[in-house]
């Protein structure tokens, strides 16, 4: 509905910024831009900071490389873009994701069982220790090794909505583990299954994401008022499945 990019996203966030825990930016649409694409990402990252302090900016970026270049990626997440949590991809196993890890007060979302189509091609399939003895697929094994990941207290999963019987497994396996919950639909059915397979003993720890559906409410004059009213009735759904739970918001 707006030409400029960075317009459109300061609507976005002005009308929704009391309404949310995190802005989760998904870097390819940016770098599909160009330096035009980046600039409107910084001019993003440095109004959501003025007005809206205490809002985690995540990158969805699904970096992953050998160790030093890693620690490029790292660096470019943390210390030049200042996000405060970014998604990774752990296919190269501990010292892909290491050096992201370190830095302590950062959060890293591992990519363990996404929302696409295709992912069960590699993800479900079943492994099978040595002695035989232990089985798990692919992704509960991801899920138990960032678990063992997280002496800092630092690591999360990214787990799809469209695979709650999935999200709920590796809740069982990883209790205590925060969970990024993209692809909520517009069916509160799955919405729900989400938020219970998805959240901690207390109701907690679950980030439930919504992007389309909040974006794109509207795509006329209007979008940012319609972009509030879709994370309002988000919020309120969530908030009615975990008042349903026991696990009212005090």
């Amino acid at each position: 509905p707006v030409e400029a990019l960075f317009t459109f996203n300061r609507e976005i966030v002005d009308g929704t910024r009391d309404l949310v825990c995190a802005y989760k930016l998904n870097l390819g649409f940016y770098e599909a831009q160009g330096i035009p694409g980046l600039q409107a990402l910084q001019k993003t990252v440095e109004h959501i900071r003025a007005v809206a302090p205490d809002v985690i900016i995540l990158a969805d970026a699904k970096r992953g490389d050998i160790g030093h270049v890693a620690q490029k990626y790292a660096h470019a997440m943390f210390e030049v873009w200042g996000f405060d949590a970014v998604t990774v991809n752990p296919y190269g196993g501990h010292d892909m994701v290491q050096p992201f890890l370190d830095y302590k007060d950062r959060g890293t979302f591992v990519l363990c069982r996404t929302s696409n189509l295709g992912a069960g091609d590699f993800q479900d399939r079943l492994l099978i220790s040595e002695g035989g003895d232990n089985q798990h697929t692919l992704y509960e094994t991801v899920a138990l090794e960032a678990s063992r990941w997280n002496r800092y207290g630092n690591v999360g999963l990214v787990l799809g909505a469209t695979y709650p019987r999935e999200l709920s497994e590796v809740r069982r396996l990883c209790p205590e583990v925060p969970f990024l919950v993209p692809a909520i639909g517009a069916q509160e059915g799955s919405l729900e299954a989400s938020v219970r397979g998805g959240i901690d003993a207390n109701g907690r720890r679950a980030v439930i994401s919504s992007s389309r559906g909040v974006l794109y409410a509207s795509r006329n004059a209007d979008f940012a008022d319609a972009a509030r009213k879709a994370a309002q009735n988000l919020r309120d759904a969530i908030n009615r499945i975990l008042s349903a739970e026991g696990h009212d918001w005090l």
